[in-house]
C-alpha cells in the first residue's frame, strides 16, 4: 500500500504486499464456492483459506514492529492511533455501505432474520458498523451471529484493532525475551485448541460470545506476537525467488484438503496448528529475504499488496448476495461456476475503484488535516 503517513526510509518488503494479495485472492475463492460445501467444513473448495486470516495477522505483528518499535521516541500514543486508524478506517466504511446497500436483496433461508429487520434495527447496524461497534448475537440481523452482520469479515478488523492497541500500550515495552515467552506461551494454547476443537479446525472468532471470543483471541495471539518476535529477530539473508517460493507454499497451505476427512478431528486441527506456528512464520521470513529484479514482478506484488485490504474488506456482501442466489434457485456448483468467476472480477474490481478512488484520497487528505508530522 503507498505510503502517505511517513516518509519512510525503511526497507519495504515487497513480497509480503504480494503475498498479503495472493491471501486475500485465496480468501475470496473460499468465500465464493463456500455455499456448494453446505456447511460440511470437509467439503470446502480451498479448505483452509480461512488460515488467510491468521497469515495477515502474523503479517501485521511483523509489519507493525518494523514501522513502529523505534519510533516511540519521537511518537505519541495519540499518533500512533490516528496514523492506525488512517490507515484502516476509511475502507471498513466502504465495506460497510455497501453491505447496507445489498442488505435487503440477500433474502433466503439461509439469512433467516433479514425480512424481520426493521429500520431502526437497521439504521442502528449501519451506525455500529462504521464505529466498528461489535453487536451482541441477541441483536443478529442476519442469522449467523456475526458482530458485523453487513461485512462479516470485519470482525478480524475488530481484532486487529484489539492488537494494535495492545501493542502500543503494552506489548511494545516487552523485552525480546519476554515477547519471544508470550509466543511460546500463545503456541501451546493454540495448539491445544487445535487438537481439541469439536469441528476439527480454527474456523471462527466473528461472534460475541464466550466460544467466539476464545476462537479470535487463540487465533490472534500467536500469529500477531510471532510476527512482532520475527521483526525483532530476523536476520536478512538474500533468496532469490522469494516471492514464487512464499506464494507457492502460502498456496499450499489454504488450498490443501481436508486432513483426514473421515478420521480424527484432531488430525486436520494439527495440521493447521503447525500450518500457523512452523509454516506460516517460514512464509514470512522468504518474503522478507526475498529479492524481486524484475520491474514487473515488482508492479505485480505492488497491485497485489494495494489491493489486498480493500478486496478482502468490501468483498463480502457480494458473497451474501451470491450464497442467498444460490440457496434461492438451488443452482448446482456445475451452473453457478461462471457467476462465481464473475463475482470475483466484480469483487476485484470493486477493490481497486474503492482503493484509487477513495481510500487513498482520503487517507491523504487525512493525512494532511491531522498529522502534522510526517517524521
Amino acid at each position: 500500500m503507498q505510503n502517505i503517513v511517513f516518509n519512510d526510509t525503511k526497507k519495504h518488503y515487497e513480497i509480503l504486499d504480494g503475498l498479503r494479495g495472493v491471501a486475500a485472492l485465496l480468501v475470496i475463492l473460499m468465500h465464493v464456492f463456500e455455499v456448494f460445501a453446505n456447511g460440511d467444513h470437509s467439503k470446502l473448495i480451498i479448505n483452509h483459506g480461512y488460515l488467510a486470516v491468521d497469515f495477515f495477522f502474523m503479517l501485521s505483528g511483523f509489519v507493525i514492529a518494523h514501522a513502529y518499535d523505534d519510533r516511540w521516541n519521537k511518537m505519541t500514543l495519540k499518533g500512533f492511533f490516528k496514523r492506525r486508524l488512517i490507515r484502516l478506517h476509511p475502507l471498513i466504511l466502504v465495506g460497510t455501505t455497501i453491505g447496507a446497500l445489498l442488505f435487503y436483496f440477500q433474502k433466503s433461508s439461509m439469512f433467516p432474520n433479514i425480512a424481520g429487520t426493521g429500520p431502526g434495527m437497521f439504521l442502528l447496524t449501519i451506525i455500529a458498523g462504521y464505529l466498528m461497534l461489535p453487536m451482541p448475537v441477541s441483536m443478529d440481523i442476519r442469522g449467523w451471529t456475526e458482530t458485523y452482520p453487513l461485512d462479516g469479515p470485519a470482525w478480524s478488523l475488530f481484532f486487529e484493532y484489539l492488537a494494535n492497541i495492545l501493542y502500543a500500550i503494552i506489548i511494545r515495552r516487552f523485552s525480546t525475551k519476554v515477547l519471544a515467552v508470550l509466543v511460546f506461551i500463545a503456541a501451546i494454547i493454540l495448539l491445544q485448541f487445535a487438537l481439541t476443537s469439536p469441528t476439527g479446525d480454527l474456523v471462527g472468532g466473528w461472534a460475541l460470545n464466550e466460544e467466539q471470543l476464545r476462537i479470535g483471541f487463540t487465533r490472534l495471539l500467536f500469529p500477531f506476537l510471532a510476527g512482532l518476535l520475527l521483526s525483532r529477530i530476523i536476520k536478512i539473508k538474500k533468496i532469490a525467488y522469494g516471492f514464487l517460493f512464499s506464494s507457492l507454499m502460502l498456496i499450499v497451505v489454504l488450498a490443501m484438503p481436508r486432513i483426514s476427512a473421515n478420521g480424527p478431528l484432531w488430525q486436520n486441527g494439527l495440521y493447521e496448528a503447525l500450518s500457523i506456528i512452523l509454516v506460516f512464520p517460514l512464509i514470512v521470513y522468504i518474503g522478507a529475504c526475498g529479492t524481486i529484479k524484475n520491474a514487473t514482478a515488482k508492479r505485480f506484488c505492488s497491485f497485489l499488496g494495494d489491493i489486498s485490504y480493500p478486496l478482502y474488506i468490501t468483498h463480502y456482501p457480494l458473497i451474501y448476495l451470491s450464497t442467498a442466489w444460490v440457496t434461492n434457485h438451488k443452482v448446482p456448483l456445475s451452473e453457478a461456476f461462471p457467476l462465481c468467476i464473475l463475482i470475483v472480477f466484480i469483487a476485484i474490481g470493486i477493490a481497486y475503484l474503492s482503493l484509487k478512488y477513495y481510500d487513498i484520497p482520503v487517507r491523504r487528505w487525512l493525512s494532511d488535516r491531522y498529522m502534522k508530522t510526517r517524521k
